[in-house]
């Protein structure tokens, strides 16, 4: 193994997972080593739910994300998710419409086939999924996510042609799947701002990732069924140390898939965002008891997707 040991050394990249865990000295912009996300916040009657149990338990969750995604929302329910968020100074990110798991192909459902998952497919998906990115900027949205090289790549040359905007935030999917620090640098090559890593990778393997990149990895520590169901609460401070700058993702074990969302699912949907809140806190809680010094940032913090919301005076 030697010589291909020593050919990765060469290029720059690490030659073996870390068994003894260095310490990150990378951060965010502010300095901050963790923010906190919450994901699978679906439209805004469970955004201003989350929002209040946010509240109410004293929290500060820096980003919040949602899985249909902005081609399954109105123009007027993105404005409302993008006034709620920007008003606190919080990133939004919604994921980018169609998508192979939601087109006519077979192939994501089959046994050989799920590689292909949220994959484009073919040059039309490519394009809708370009004008999904640009109806969002234009209401205001500053950050997405995506799961497809192709788009990924796309997204780099939008924003040096002026089609998005600069600081627009590309959050790469957990479902990119990409998971050795070459794959991974590749990823943030071609425009990822912050990749969410897979949720199975001991820390030895996530090390050797976070040696090979600088922007801030996402990393679920409860992890929904259908990715494994983990919980790594009592690795956050570990994660910290060792990952940083990082999210600190909280998804939820035994649920539902509700995806594509909708008023179907509103009940549903408000009852899973307070308790991904209330999972939250007891993480949170974790970081206070274990590892007290770790810095966090302030709401508004450079580096985030914050939307940019048009205010209008009243006459």
């Amino acid at each position: 193994m030697k010589e291909s040991r020593e050919l990765l050394e060469q290029l720059g990249y690490p030659s073996s997972d870390f068994q003894e865990l260095p310490i990150s000295t990378k951060r965010f912009p502010d300095g901050a080593q963790y923010r906190v996300e919450i994901p699978s916040v679906e439209g805004p009657e469970a955004l201003k739910a989350t929002l209040e149990e946010i509240d109410r338990l004293g929290l500060t969750i820096h980003r919040v994300s949602q899985g249909s995604g902005i081609m399954l929302q109105t123009d007027e329910e993105i404005k409302e998710m993008c006034d709620l968020t920007a008003e606190r100074g919080m990133e939004l990110s919604l994921f980018v419409g169609p998508r192979g798991t939601w087109d006519i192909s077979a192939a994501p459902f089959t046994s050989g086939g799920k590689s292909q998952a949220l994959r484009h497919e073919g040059a039309d998906q490519l394009v809708y999924a370009m004008e999904d990115l640009k109806r969002g900027a234009a209401l205001g949205l500053r950050g997405a996510l995506v799961a497809d090289e192709g788009l990924l790549l796309l997204t780099k040359e939008m924003k040096r042609k002026g089609q998005l905007p600069e600081d627009f935030v590309v959050k790469v999917s957990v479902q990119m799947g990409s998971a050795n620090p070459v794959s991974v640098k590749l990823m943030q090559d071609i425009g990822a701002d912050t990749y969410n890593v897979p949720s199975a990778l001991p820390l030895a393997k996530l090390a050797a990732i976070r040696q090979a990149i600088d922007i801030p990895i996402d990393l679920y520590v409860e992890v929904p069924d259908n990715f494994g169901g983990f919980l790594r609460y009592y690795e956050i401070p570990e994660i910290i140390r060792v990952l940083a700058p990082v999210y600190i993702k909280f998804g939820l074990r035994n649920h539902p898939d509700v995806y594509p969302s909708g008023k179907q699912w509103e009940s549903t949907n408000i009852s899973l965002v307070k308790e991904r809140v209330r999972r939250a806190s007891i993480g949170i809680q974790m970081i206070e008891r274990y590892y007290p010094e770790a810095k966090t940032s302030e709401l508004g913090a450079k580096g985030l997707g914050i939307p940019k919301v048009e205010k209008t005076l009243a006459k």
